[in-house]
């Protein structure tokens, strides 16, 4: 199983950060605008399907939104994985600065240099909108 983990730190306060991760139905507006392009929510279970920039579409099933860890964890469902785990944190740094670490754990093997290549995508489009926001 491959593990795919990006790190990066963000000139914004973890408590933005995070209210932009945990808002789970809303990627495409406040935490990666662009990168994903929609997202739709499921309630039962709690699910998300997301529309990505490039036109491919993702359900991912919504599995723990931790307040106190600053902690989200979500499972692709169906698609091209036989398996896919992963969580984002938000760790605070201090001085309005913050820590993203995002880990991936996907099956198969082979798909690991795409959501690695996507999820690098991802971060940097993280840091510059959160950023972003930050500044204004």
């Amino acid at each position: 199983m491959a593990t795919i983990a990006k790190e990066i730190d963000i000139a914004a306060d973890a408590a933005q950060v995070w209210d932009a991760l945990r808002d789970v139905g809303a990627l495409h507006t406040w935490l990666v605008p662009g990168f994903v392009r929609d997202t739709q929510l499921e309630a039962d279970p709690p699910t998300r399907v997301v529309t990505f920039g490039n036109g491919a579409v993702a359900r991912e099933l919504i599995v723990t939104v931790d307040e106190t860890q600053r902690r989200l964890v979500w499972s692709v469902v169906g698609g091209s994985f036989t398996h896919h785990n992963a969580s984002a944190q938000v760790f605070d740094t201090g001085s309005g600065h913050c820590r993203f670490v995002w880990i991936a754990d996907v099956l198969p093997d082979a798909v690991a240099p795409h959501v690695a290549a996507m999820m690098e995508q991802a971060v940097q489009t993280i840091r510059r909108t959160q950023e972003s926001q930050a500044a204004s």
